[in-house]
């Protein structure tokens, strides 16, 4: 797999149902403690809100997820969130959906429904992208060799994490996974560039 799909930016998105709102807030999120400081973010925002229900799906195989009933119903509103996610194929995504309850019980399939579309409305009014899917590599080389190997990554669009520049210099970049053997091999030619590890993909 060399791309995978997210969403550009957050969203947000209402829906109503017999007096209860339910706001929901859509957001690119790279990991989970990332996600909890946005969590906790709009529960402050929303400290009157009854229920700060959530999923969410990270990894590039998308094999980290999570969904969260926060007192509603077993299964009526984390798993109709996480449902929509995965419906449009995102991963680094997560959905809080805010509830003010409006003095009627809307019962489970009700809930579920509500859960669901605003979820939907909330990712529907943002544009998805593809990405691609990066490998971590970590180079030591010396301070003159920095312009010939900062040609190659620029030209295989690699992206610099972090850089210790001196006379023994150390790179850590991210490179595009289907262009990665040809940074590796191109790098690797280079005079005195030691591959020093490459890191697991993230």
């Amino acid at each position: 797999m060399d791309h995978y799909y997210t969403i550009e930016r957050q969203s947000t998105a209402e829906f109503k149902d017999r007096g209860s709102r339910f706001i929901a807030y859509a957001f690119p999120v790279s990991d989970a403690e990332s996600f909890k400081k946005q969590l906790q973010a709009l529960k402050k925002e929303h400290g009157k809100a009854v229920h700060h229900c959530f999923a969410y799906r990270l990894g590039f195989a998308g094999d980290q997820f999570r969904a969260n009933d926060d007192g509603e119903p077993s299964g009526s509103a984390g798993k109709p969130i996480l449902g929509q996610i995965d419906s449009k194929k995102l991963t680094n995504v997560g959905i809080v959906v805010v509830r003010y309850f409006g003095g009627s019980l809307l019962g489970v399939p009700g809930l579920i429904n509500a859960y669901k579309t605003a979820s939907t409305l909330a990712l529907q009014t943002v544009p998805i992208i593809q990405k691609p899917v990066m490998s971590d590599i970590e180079l030591q080389f010396e301070y003159n060799q920095l312009n010939d190997i900062m040609v190659v990554l620029k030209q295989c669009h690699c992206v610099v994490v972090k850089q210790d520049l001196g006379l023994f210099s150390t790179l850590h970049f991210q490179v595009p996974r289907h262009r990665e053997e040809e940074v590796v091999y191109r790098v690797g030619e280079l005079r005195n560039v030691e591959i020093k590890k490459i890191l697991p993909s993230r």
